[in-house]
């Protein structure tokens, strides 16, 4: 009895330990990082979005830990206004043809139960990389009814300041250098 109970512990003990991260390749149909940005200091806020992103999230529910890298290219910048796209693309902003992606690398680093909440990283932005931290508002795992793929979502939220980046367009009119971000991401699980 006493075999078999020591038997049955160490399968359950090692069951656990061999849990693996699992990899989830961003899905660039479901995900966009987007951002709003003031206008003249007040008077409005420019909102866009970059609509071309490629990465991997890993994730160890178990471990309660991961990791993200994402990239994004910078040229897939749209405000909604043709004029306005070229003008942030052009080398007087984001300089797209000098650095024409953007990334973010960064930890899983606080979990609630099996759900990340929190992901530390490092933005690399106009040639750039400086800290920034995530929220994770939302995020859930599921299989997709649609598609029968497990994928796993989540709603993103960060503030920076443009000018950290070298990007201080304008701020000698009254342009605030605060941007807030959102990203909206999915990732389906690799085979």
């Amino acid at each position: 009895m006493q075999t078999a109970l020591v038997l049955l512990t160490s399968l359950l003990v090692g069951g656990t330990a061999m849990a693996a991260p699992v990899t989830y390749q961003v899905d660039p149909a479901h995900t966009y990082p987007s951002f709003e940005a003031d206008h003249l200091g007040g008077l409005s806020i420019l909102r866009g979005k970059l609509t071309k992103t490629a990465g991997t999230i890993v994730l160890d529910k178990e471990g309660k830990t991961g990791t993200v890298d994402i990239t994004v290219d910078a040229a897939s910048l749209d405000f909604g206004n043709a004029k306005l796209n070229d003008k942030a693309k052009s080398e007087k902003m984001f300089d797209v043809a000098k650095f024409p992606t953007i990334t973010y690398k960064g930890t899983l680093a606080k979990f609630n139960g099996d759900s990340p909440t929190e992901v530390d990283g490092q933005l690399t932005l106009h040639g750039v990389t400086k800290p920034l931290k995530l929220t994770l508002n939302q995020f859930k795992c599921m299989q997709n009814p649609t598609t029968k793929q497990h994928v796993c979502g989540a709603d993103a939220s960060a503030t920076l300041d443009r000018s950290e980046f070298g990007i201080d367009y304008d701020a000698d009119l009254g342009f605030k250098q605060e941007v807030k971000l959102q990203l909206e991401v999915e990732g389906i699980r690799a085979s």
